[in-house]
């Protein structure tokens, strides 16, 4: 079904090839996961199955292409399109209309779907996407993981024989993330469908998978999951933690290493695994900050950042928010969760000051939000939003740094570019990066500005697993300086690794709170694997097993 052929691709204005001399196949009905660090060329790759490379990117192609019987080289994306659906890593970048009935019906117009079909594949898609109550809605009102199944849905109504998704569930609540995969697993095996799938978050879609194709550097392989996953550096927790502990053969859900919890607590012979060094949770990275204490104002551990009492807000008559309570204090990390849509960006947007609450009080530093001017909040707090390309302008990412640290009158520094992986890519134009790159950078601008808080919209959004770690590692060095952090995720993992105190939002109004370990035994489904693996120890990380391990074993 996919063959592709001593394919070399380099971007125009690049010094390196994007896919260097690519051998790849992959048999009709298969359905593969595509893994690697971001930056690797897992996008790349999937672009060259509609085309989309080198048509609209330019730049110097050679190789051969054939998907689904035709050549999208030499075809044109247009053409291509029928047969190979793409879902996009950025939902807003294949949006056209603006409605979601109108969005999804759009491509089956285009490509004269009768009337009366289209309205069949509609009921039929809509409802298990989550999609039918928002049909009438427009999309720029609705939120990031709302997008992205009103992305999928377009491309799934197409009915397409080759499937290609890039990180389809980078912005969804593991309900929703888990919906999805299921409803592309069933049309996988209901209609034979040939699925490619792009994802960071390994663990959701590798029991799932039939292969494994690894990128790294332009390079590719093919394998059986277990195989190529069971000493990988981006491997699920649950099969780090086995290689670790010598578990074989390698499992690669949670449900696959429940067979060997037993023995977990004193193994015969724990091997050593890369990537997991360290003590626990209490990881940590030099600090990027020049020493003049967090927000210029040496805050210490335990100062009252931001406190939410009774904060409401509403979106045309429809309530977004009910009587919120929320604090976030000085050198601790709280992370809020919660299903899409539960008003989790809207609390963000509270607390900087770009919405005002309806009802009850913010504060931020002691100070009320109303009243105040976001600009005056922006030197105290610094915000990441969820689509990172927001902030950024600047021709280089070195020069996204200067520029905030020139606007705060302080002396450039690189340390955070540094701390973020970021120092290869410092004469890079930003919005020629990844989304995990765009986003590293779109941090490290804010972070430079030192804020005494910090607020970040899903900031794992394009993250590999050990991009990942080093951001909680990260937050977490950045907690130990006094600085506090207000963050919202999707990914259990990052809130397993980073946070000190979870609060999960359900239909605006917050319904559970507390210590992380805490709330991940009463809520399994915003659990991490090793919490799922080990429930009631208090274990969240492969690390906490480790560190607990050698205590109880010495």
């Amino acid at each position: 079904m996919i063959a592709l052929r001593r394919v070399r691709y380099t971007y125009p204005e690049s010094g390196r090839p994007a896919l260097d001399d690519v051998d790849l196949s992959l048999p009709a009905g298969s359905f593969t996961l595509a893994v690697g660090p971001s930056g690797c060329g897992k996008s790349t790759l999937l672009r060259t199955l509609n085309g989309l490379v080198p048509h609209f990117y330019g730049g110097a192609f050679a190789g051969r292409v054939s998907v689904a019987g035709i050549d999208p080289v030499a075809l044109t994306p247009r053409r291509v399109g029928r047969h190979v659906g793409f879902v996009f890593q950025d939902p807003e970048a294949q949006f056209v209309v603006n409605t979601v009935e109108d969005e999804v019906a759009f491509g089956m117009e285009n490509f004269g779907v009768a009337p009366v079909e289209m309205r069949r594949r509609m009921a039929d898609i809509l409802p298990r996407l989550g999609l039918e109550r928002l049909r009438a809605r427009r999309v720029d009102s609705l939120s990031g993981g709302e997008r992205q199944r009103v992305a999928i849905a377009s491309v799934l109504a197409l009915q397409p024989s080759v499937l290609v998704l890039d990180e389809p569930t980078s912005q969804l609540d593991p309900d929703g993330a888990a919906a999805v995969l299921s409803l592309i697993d069933d049309i996988h095996a209901s209609f034979g469908l040939t699925v490619v799938l792009a994802e960071h978050r390994v663990e959701r879609v590798v029991g799932t998978a039939d292969l494994v194709l690894t990128v790294d550097a332009g390079q590719v392989a093919v394998g059986a999951p277990r195989v190529l996953l069971a000493h990988h550096k981006l491997a699920p927790p649950v099969t780090r933690l086995a290689a670790a502990l010598g578990w074989d053969p390698a499992p690669l859900t949670v449900e696959e290493a429940h067979v060997f919890t037993r023995s977990a607590d004193c193994p015969s012979s724990p091997a050593p695994f890369p990537h997991m060094e360290g003590k626990g949770r209490n990881l940590s990275l030099p600090s990027p900050l020049d020493g003049r204490g967090v927000g210029g104002e040496g805050a210490e551990r335990g100062d009252m950042l931001l406190e939410m009492r009774g904060v409401a807000h509403d979106y045309g008559g429809a309530a977004a928010l009910r009587d919120v309570d929320l604090t976030v204090r000085a050198g601790e990390v709280v992370a809020l969760m919660g299903p899409n849509g539960a008003g989790k960006t809207t609390l963000l947007k509270l607390a900087i000051g770009l919405l005002r609450s309806r009802t009850g009080e913010v504060r931020v530093l002691g100070q009320p939000v109303r009243g105040g001017e976001t600009a005056d909040l922006a030197q105290r707090v610094g915000y990441v939003p969820q689509n990172p390309s927001a902030l950024l302008f600047a021709d280089t990412v070195r020069g996204e740094v200067a520029f905030t640290r020139k606007t705060h009158r302080l002396p450039m520094d690189d340390g955070i570019l540094d701390a973020l992986g970021l120092r290869p890519l410092a004469d890079a134009y930003p919005r020629d990066l990844s989304v995990g790159e765009r986003q590293r950078t779109a941090l490290a601008a804010v972070l430079a500005a030192d804020p005494a808080l910090l607020l970040l919209d899903e900031p794992t959004r394009g993250l590999d697993s050990v991009q990942k770690a080093a951001l909680a590692s990260l937050l977490r060095e950045q907690a130990a300086a006094g600085r506090g952090m207000l963050l919202t995720t999707h990914d259990v993992e990052l809130a397993a690794a980073c946070a000190d105190r979870v609060v999960i939002l359900e239909s605006g109004r917050v319904t559970e709170a507390g210590d992380t370990a805490a709330v991940m035994a009463r809520a399994p489904a915003f659990a991490s694997q090793i919490a799922r693996l080990f429930p009631g120890r208090g274990w969240l990380t492969p690390e906490d097993v480790l560190v607990s391990r050698d205590a109880l074993c010495r």
